[in-house]
């Protein structure tokens, strides 16, 4: 899957697109696919 990994502390340009794998679910747990999203600030909220 594809993931916008933090790796670190800091400004956006810390941020790494990357492809990821699938997390391992547990029995209480679901998955959602997401089909977009909206780049939000932090300094929105």
């Amino acid at each position: 899957m594809k993931a916008i990994l933090c790796l670190e502390y800091g400004s956006p340009d810390v941020l790494q697109f990357k492809e990821a794998e699938k997390p391992a679910l547990k029995d209480n747990e679901v998955r959602i696919r997401v089909y977009g999203v909206h780049k939000i600030s932090c300094y929105d909220l």
